[in-house]
């Protein structure tokens, strides 16, 4: 078979295997730190009118449960307070870092490498004096930039359709900033930020009383035509992608479609778009193996899918007294963690849990993506618990077939009735972590490393967009992670680099039907006492600098 007569899939399948790290090399990157050509962390659309957004005077007084229940607090109207704080408290900046005269932001959604590929868009009804329209939204400024004019008639079509009021979210990717760093594997990054971008979108809707519905019926050309992400004269190289496109409403209301009419699809393309988007970087790398995948990745409008309800199991030792909201603006990526410290087994178990994927908790009430994802964890300094080697499963269908494809030594002893952690392999596995991980001390140092091992190739045979799925559920697993570790204490840190073929030996799984999709560790972090914390809006006057 020659390329041109590849399916879809198996381009897809090439690129996930072309793009594993081994020990003897690793995936294709530029090899350097091609300063000069760092891309811009902000993404700005020129020449259009501006919207300076309301910061929070007071943060939302939820609790730490409340991040994950779905009627956790009261609904708040869909004002531009609210919609602000939401963007705040999501998408927004969380501090600024400075060494000497260099100086860098940090964001609420986790980024590999902090250099942040994920755009948000938004569609808002007429909000005080401002018309209904098309948004970008700048995190460096905290301001909306208008890029197009709803008329009354169209948001009016879009309420009756969805049956209340609410407003869109959407999500992009420019993969030019992550390939700017990590070349051909970037494409896998980018679609972990979705993840955490989206969950961090999610838990903080809970805060204001509102959920998300994800569109998952429409098609990314619908995306482009509502975001007029078609109608923006890009950079080459610097287009932005359709990700995901969500409903915001109220929780007390009812499930609505999940999809657009062609009737508003095609009203939104005959809006007329403004806003010139700023240039990047001067000069740009085209990873041809990146853009020729996202061809195969696209997807076309689909029949709508529903999440089923399913109860949720909660744990009273995942409560604790920090509120939400000062946990997702703490949030941060640790870079050394102390050789010291542990975690109780009651409290280990419980971060765990709120990583299950029940379709009436948040984030993973979002829409039906797939459940694909276990957790192989290696255990240093859990109390109550041996040292070793562990498998969360997720996905109850998973129990089995693991067992049967991992090594037949392997233990499977069930630490705790009724909660699916099971004990592999007792042992020390600090080094094992820490070379799995691209030899990154971080994985051994902690009190707990993972890896994300999903159900590959099926997932993907039948769709091949659903490719961009498995990434997203582990970006979402990431920031549930990020959050849990904060609220014990501790800090968590994402880890894109690992060798993947060496995961699958040490499990003793051959082919693709398991693959390891993202890397987490936890422990207590080590502050780097060189750098000086800024607020996160000290820069702008508005906000009393």
């Amino acid at each position: 078979m020659n390329a041109s007569e590849e399916t879809p899939e198996a381009r897809v399948f090439q690129y996930h295997e072309r793009t594993k790290h081994h020990y003897d090399r690793y995936a294709r990157s530029p090899g350097y730190m091609d300063w000069a050509n760092q891309p811009d962390p902000f993404r700005v659309y020129q020449n259009v009118p501006t919207l300076e957004l309301p910061f929070l005077e007071k943060d939302p007084t939820a609790a730490h449960a409340n991040l994950y229940e779905t009627a956790g607090s009261r609904p708040r109207p869909f004002d531009l307070q609210s919609i602000a704080g939401l963007l705040e408290l999501s998408v927004g900046l969380s501090a600024w870092k400075a060494a000497g005269r260099s100086r860098w932001s940090l964001r609420i959604n986790p980024s590999s490498g902090n250099l942040h590929p994920t755009e948000t868009h938004l569609v808002l009804p007429p909000v005080q004096e401002h018309t209904a329209g098309v948004y970008h939204y700048s995190p460096v400024r905290h301001e909306l930039e208008k890029r197009a004019t709803l008329p009354d008639s169209l948001w009016q079509k879009i309420e009756k359709h969805f049956g209340t009021t609410g407003c869109l979210i959407g999500l992009t990717s420019i993969f030019w900033r992550e390939s700017w760093k990590y070349g051909e594997r970037a494409l896998r990054y980018c679609n972990h930020d979705v993840g955490h971008a989206a969950a961090a979108v999610r838990l903080a809707a809970n805060l204001f009383g509102w959920k998300l519905a994800w569109l998952n019926a429409v098609s990314d050309t619908c995306i482009e035509k509502v975001l007029g992400l078609d109608r923006a004269a890009y950079q080459y190289m610097e287009e932005e992608h359709p990700d995901l496109l969500c409903w915001v409403c109220a929780t007390d209301t009812g499930t609505g479609p999940v999809g657009l009419t062609s009737e508003l699809v095609e009203a939104f393309a005959g809006l007329k778009f403004a806003g010139l988007p700023n240039q990047l970087s001067r000069n740009r790398v085209n990873w041809e193996i990146i853009t020729q995948t996202a061809v195969h990745l696209r997807k076309e409008e689909t029949p709508e899918l529903v999440t089923s309800s399913s109860p949720s199991r909660t744990q009273s030792a995942n409560s604790v007294a920090v509120g939400a909201a000062e946990l997702i603006r703490r949030r941060r990526s640790a870079t050394a963690f102390a050789s010291s410290g542990s975690l109780s087994k009651e409290s280990f178990q419980a971060i765990l849990e709120r990583t299950m994927p029940f379709s009436s908790r948040a984030p993973f009430d979002l829409g039906p993506l797939p459940q694909c994802a276990n957790l192989i964890l290696f255990v240093h300094r859990v109390r109550q618990l041996h040292p070793g080697l562990y498998a969360f499963i997720r996905c109850r269908q998973d129990l089995e077939p693991l067992r049967d494809n991992c090594r037949v030594d392997f233990q499977w002893t069930q630490v705790t009735p009724d909660f699916p952690l099971y004990l592999l392999e007792k042992g020390n596995f600090r080094q094992t972590a820490t070379m799995l991980s691209c030899h990154q001390s971080i994985a051994g140092e902690g009190i707990f490393s993972l890896a994300m091992l999903s159900r590959f190739r099926q997932s993907i045979e039948s769709a091949p967009y659903r490719y961009r799925y498995l990434f997203w559920e582990a970006g979402m697993i990431g920031q549930v992670l990020y959050l849990e570790a904060e609220a014990h204490g501790l800090r968590g840190t994402g880890i894109g680099c690992y060798f993947d073929d060496a995961v699958h030996a040490l499990l003793g799984l051959s082919g693709d039907f398991y693959q390891s999709l993202y890397h987490f560790t936890v422990g207590l972090p080590l502050e780097d006492e060189r750098l000086t914390t800024l607020p996160p809006y000290y820069h702008l006057e508005r906000h009393g600098a």
